[in-house]
């Protein structure tokens, strides 16, 4: 469809048809089991309506507040238990974490030296934490935004998808993923405190110098209240639905021809660092089995990289160390959230030397 007919199209007519395909596309995705459906459904129709010249203006108050909802998912994994976790046995942690971070770091390097990706942009893909959030991150320290998203999801599907199926593996095909329940009614005060929450972080994030500051402050003021017990975090589905929805659009909105092009010509060489990723990774647990004495399946999931809602949903179906897994997640994203600016200027400018 050219791009000048875009100019004649209702805005009611275009949304209408947006929501439709971002509906049908989510399904499919669901139906086929693969991981992130809500997020990927929107975002993958945005990128085609944009490929063919619709232009997709998403109001940035609106797309703020799904960026502070999501940022409360993440703040809801934070407990007082998992911190405990991480203090019982801290250096196994550091390990840990550092491992895969550094190993992440040197394929984005790989792949900024070889141009295969521009500089920021290939460390910030490569990161291994919540795609989401390394993605919106992303575009306020200087990278694509669009080709990082390229870069996470296509990972996360992968990685997700290799997790799952080692999972079955492993218990025989027993468990499964709890069934999402929809319409369920929420608890109102919960759910009352949560929006204010959201709010609030998102206000004062918008006035902060922080980058990411909409999503940043409710994830940091949604965790110390959590752990403190002072909230219960409460994100119906349906709210969750929508604020991924319109991060997808907002992502998705961002690609054009141009971009869609170069990603096709660097996907085989991302593909092989994604692999190759997987496979250090595995390599990693292995030696947590052998040195720690973690059970194999634990040791797998807590160093899979990235797509932690994921690991999270394979965990809770399988016979695994949930606590130890879920507090190496989660500490691998606050250590890439609080050091991956800095760590990706400087793996960049070493990139170019």
């Amino acid at each position: 469809m050219p791009a000048e007919m875009t100019r004649h199209w209702p805005p009611v007519l275009f949304w209408t048809a947006l929501i439709v395909a971002s509906g049908a596309v989510t399904l499919a995705l669901e139906v086929a089991g693969l991981p992130a459906a809500l997020l990927l459904g929107p975002m993958l129709s945005a990128i085609v309506f944009s490929f063919f010249g619709f232009r997709i203006a998403v109001p940035k108050l609106p797309f703020n507040l799904a960026q502070g909802v999501v940022g409360c998912l993440i703040a809801r994994s934070i407990s007082w238990p998992i911190l405990q976790e991480i203090s019982s046995d801290w250096m196994l942690f550091v390990a840990g974490v550092l491992s895969v971070v550094i190993a992440s770091i040197l394929l984005g390097w790989l792949l900024a030296r070889f141009q295969v990706l521009p500089g920021t942009t290939a460390i910030w893909g490569a990161f291994p934490g919540a795609a989401t959030v390394m993605t919106l991150m992303s575009g306020s320290f200087g990278a694509d935004m669009r080709l990082v998203a390229f870069m996470q999801y296509t990972r996360v599907v992968i990685v997700t998808i290799v997790a799952a199926t080692i999972a079955r593996l492993w218990t025989g095909g027993g468990g499964s993923a709890a069934a999402v329940e929809w319409f369920a009614e929420p608890r109102l005060w919960p759910l009352a405190q949560t929006l204010l929450m959201v709010i609030a972080g998102v206000a004062i994030g918008r006035r902060s110098p922080i980058p990411a500051g909409a999503m940043i402050v409710p994830v940091i003021l949604g965790s110390a209240l959590n752990v403190a017990g002072l909230i219960d975090i409460e994100l119906p589905q349906i709210l969750l639905a929508l604020c991924y929805a319109l991060v997808g659009w907002g992502i998705g909105s961002r690609f054009d021809r141009e971009v869609i092009r170069h990603a096709s010509k660097a996907l085989p060489r991302v593909l092989a660092s994604i692999f190759a990723l997987v496979a250090i990774c595995a390599f990693f647990a292995a030696l947590l089995v052998w040195f720690a004495g973690i059970d194999p399946l634990s040791a797998y999931l807590a160093t899979s990289p990235g797509g932690a809602d994921a690991v999270a949903i394979i965990s809770a179906s399988t016979n695994v160390d949930i606590a130890f897994v879920m507090a190496m997640q989660i500490a691998r994203f606050f250590f890439v959230m609080a050091l991956g600016p800095m760590l990706a200027r400087f793996v960049a400018g070493r990139s170019r030397l």
